[in-house]
């Protein structure tokens, strides 16, 4: 009885401890990089194994679901890509919207320098592209380099702990969000297919719809749902990509309770939606003339628009922002950090993947694309990282 009573008690702190460490780490900032870079290794292993057939077909099954009038993604790729990112897009749609009312965004004054860096660091990265490629056949891939990875660039900058002033997060995280807002915009005006005026006119109903209901103070989430997902099917069939109405719903919802909805959508997000995509866009078999590939003009123009674009963009309109006036540094924050920001704001990932696959229908541009991306997506983070960590040693 003692022995079942001990062992009882053993099971039971055992079983404690390991939720404690699974809670934390689920809350943690840190996680979310943590399994998307898992996911992509276990990709790439198993697209190059004797599995990769197989594994390739599951993300190209077809599915086949019909309603009348209206098309819907038709393999298990294109319901992760138009279809839960959507949610994910919902999701950024709703921080854009809270830092535009009540955080770093709300006020001129805070909000002029993450917005100015951001500009920067997107034109300059394109800039960069077009140089290498503004004769070639893939020179829509422009945007590409122009996006950053909120979850591996604040993942990777929270690991320095305290050894970064908490302004210099806060900039990130502002500066992550005006970029993304950016990368949406370019989305919806240069990544998006032949407009088709009825389903968007129907999309811009919906949207009215939402926006009588917040006005008459319509709170309950759920019933925003119908007009949401007929928003969706909508845009998935006007030309305009789908992703989009993920952002404009979140626009159009009632700001009092977008923090409980932003609270249920971060864990399916974060680990679910998020793995997803990143399991099946890292669905690359490399060749074995892969240096040929990464090393085109193609691949230069992400890889150097990633590590040297975002920094130089990001750096040069913060400087030039400060100088004349119009901005100041955060508190604690010197140009050093600015710099390291850079670097880190040139992991693209996420967001650089997805505009991937709207800029190219070819096969062979999409895969060196993709890995020009995870390798810049690479060195920008270990090159951010070390350079932050051995500033902060230097002035300890």
């Amino acid at each position: 009885m003692m022995w079942n009573f001990l062992f009882s008690n053993s099971a039971n702190r055992i079983s404690n401890y390991l939720t404690r460490i699974f809670q934390d780490f689920i809350k943690s900032s840190k996680s979310v990089g943590i399994v998307l870079l898992i996911c992509t290794i276990v990709s790439l292993i198993i697209a190059n194994s004797s599995w990769s057939d197989v594994y390739h077909q599951i993300w190209h099954y077809h599915i086949s679901i019909n309603i009348p009038m209206f098309k819907l993604p038709h393999s298990i790729m294109h319901w992760i890509n138009d279809g839960f990112m959507v949610i994910f897009f919902l999701l950024v749609g709703i921080e854009i919207k809270r830092e535009l009312w009540e955080g770093e965004l709300a006020s001129f004054r805070r909000s002029i320098l993450p917005i100015g860096a951001a500009i920067g660091g997107m034109l300059v990265p394109a800039g960069i592209y077009l140089l290498f490629n503004v004769h070639a056949p893939y020179r829509h891939g422009w945007g590409i380099p122009m996006a950053t990875d909120i979850a591996f660039s604040l993942g990777i900058l929270f690991l320095l702990g305290d050894r970064v002033p908490n302004s210099l997060k806060i900039f990130l995280s502002a500066l992550a969000i005006i970029d993304d807002l950016g990368a949406i915009l370019v989305i919806a005006i240069f990544y998006s297919s032949q407009i088709h005026l009825l389903y968007l006119v129907l999309a811009l109903l919906m949207i009215l719809i939402m926006i009588v209901m917040n006005l008459l103070r319509v709170r309950r989430v759920m019933i925003y749902i119908l007009p949401m997902l007929i928003l969706w099917i909508s845009m998935f069939n006007s030309g305009v990509h789908a992703t989009v109405a993920g952002v404009l719903a979140a626009f159009c919802l009632p700001l009092s309770s977008i923090e409980k909805l932003e609270h249920v959508l971060h864990l399916p997000v974060n680990f679910i939606v998020l793995p997803l995509f990143a399991l099946a866009n890292t669905d690359l078999f490399i060749p074995a003339n892969v240096g040929t590939a990464i090393f085109s003009t193609l691949g230069w123009g992400v890889m150097l628009g990633l590590i040297l674009g975002k920094p130089a963009g990001i750096l040069l309109s913060s400087y030039l922002l400060v100088k004349t006036g119009v901005a100041h540094l955060p508190a604690a924050v010197r140009w050093k950090h600015i710099l390291g920001i850079g670097m880190l704001a040139g992991i693209g990932f996420t967001m650089s993947i997805f505009i991937t696959t709207l800029a190219f229908d070819v096969d062979e541009w999409q895969l060196t694309a993709k890995l020009a991306v995870l390798l810049g997506s690479l060195i920008s983070g270990v090159l951010g990282f070390a350079y932050l960590k051995w500033f902060a040693s230097k002035a300890s």
